[in-house]
């Protein structure tokens, strides 16, 4: 049996965080995972290019059941490190929207900063790797029987992420491994994931695939984005779209404005005065894609002249522009989800550590708990701060 001081479950981007932060302290580290690569989520994300954190990361940028708990690690390794980190290794980035960061080149940058980092630091990574059980002894060590040989740790990392994207190796092992030691679990979801039509609404929206608009849109519980709305022929997509199904249920109706920092009614009332006889079809359809505004309304109103609009008309007009209530059918779910909302319990888990109240030596980083970020290199900036917190300490 191979003795290892510490062994990490998933070569992902929380993994590979923990294991050069704990190899340069000087600890033997062993990543295992059953990939044919590390990183492959990383490779993926931003269109390749890797949303790898935001200029400004704060505790209200996450979903956790307790709000407190990210702030811990967020303090102790923040977005500026990781920045810093980059720049160490020549990794030309640039800003979009909202303070995202993306590389200028490909995401295989960062895979490979972090790959070249954890050599330098003397973790080893062994992919191709199934593991078939884990168990703990009377000592306190990690027993694990694997496809490749049977070892033993000290410290035991679970970076095995959640659910989102099956394709890539998604899987609930993390879950059952938390079960495994008594560690509570919350219930799992898709997030960051489009919206799918009803078949009547399908029907209806179909025609405006790949419109995409500026919007506002809120949920239920108040929560909202201002962000680009994206019609596809499946539903609604876009990053407000993303952004909001963190804080959707299944029933609820989203409210969204379609015009948003723009105050309709003075502009209809401007327009009025100035072209009494124009068509509100032609008025809309300066302020939004014409195919959107056909859907949207009735032939019969959009025909109507603005000095024939009765107040009822103008009233309703303003609702749907400015709060157009539509209830989704469901969304896209795991197979194109970002991130799983809930998770390993963080009650169950050290803020500082990340390790196991009751289970000493049992350490859960990244996605796997139940922490999720915004869109815009939140989700990538928790797996570094967790991953770093932990590495710290194994």
């Amino acid at each position: 049996m191979k003795q290892h001081d510490v062994i990490i479950i998933g070569a992902g981007a929380a993994g590979l965080m923990c294991a050069l932060t704990a190899g340069y302290r000087g600890r033997d580290v062993l990543v295992l995972d059953n990939a044919k690569q590390a990183g492959r989520k990383i490779l993926i994300s931003g269109g390749g290019r890797c949303n790898f954190t935001n200029q400004v990361v704060e505790p209200r940028n996450f979903i956790c059941n307790n709000p407190h708990f990210v702030k811990s690690a967020l303090a102790r390794y923040k977005s500026i490190d990781f920045i810093e980190f980059v720049e160490r290794h020549g990794i030309e980035y640039h800003e979009r929207d909202h303070g995202q960061l993306f590389c200028n080149d490909s995401a295989k940058d960062i895979v490979n900063m972090l790959l070249t980092e954890c050599e330098w630091a003397g973790a080893n990574i062994q992919l191709r790797t199934d593991i078939l059980s884990i168990n703990c002894n009377e000592q306190g060590q990690y027993l694990l029987s694997t496809s490749k040989g049977d070892y033993q740790c000290q410290s035991l990392v679970i970076a095995t992420g959640g659910l989102s994207m099956p394709k890539l190796g998604a899987s609930p092992y993390g879950y059952h491994i938390a079960e495994q030691f008594g560690l509570k679990v919350l219930p799992t979801h898709a997030g960051l994931v489009p919206f799918t039509w009803h078949s009547e609404q399908k029907a209806k929206f179909e025609p405006l695939s790949g419109i995409a608009v500026p919007s506002t849109i809120t949920a239920k519980d108040g929560t909202e984005f201002s962000e680009a709305l994206l019609f596809t022929h499946r539903g609604l997509s876009g990053p407000a779209i993303l952004q909001i199904s963190n804080y959707w249920k299944p029933g609820e109706a989203i409210s969204i404005n379609l015009l948003p920092n723009q105050d309709v009614s003075s502009m209809l009332a401007e327009v009025t005065a100035k072209h009494p006889k124009q068509s509100l079809r032609n008025t809309l359809s300066q302020w939004l894609p014409k195919r959107l505004v056909e859907v949207l309304f009735t032939e019969a109103l959009l025909n109507k002249a603005l000095n024939q609009l009765i107040h009822s008309e103008v009233d309703q007009l303003l609702a749907d522009l400015h709060q157009w209530q539509i209830v989704m059918n469901g969304t896209e779910g795991y197979r194109t989800a970002e991130v799983t909302l809930g998770g390993v319990d963080t009650d169950e888990l050290s803020s500082k550590t990340m390790e196991a109240k009751k289970q000493p030596g049992l350490y859960f980083i990244g996605e796997v708990m139940d922490v999720s970020g915004w869109l815009g290199g939140f989700n990538f900036q928790w797996a570094w701060s967790s991953g770093y917190a932990a590495g710290e300490v194994v």
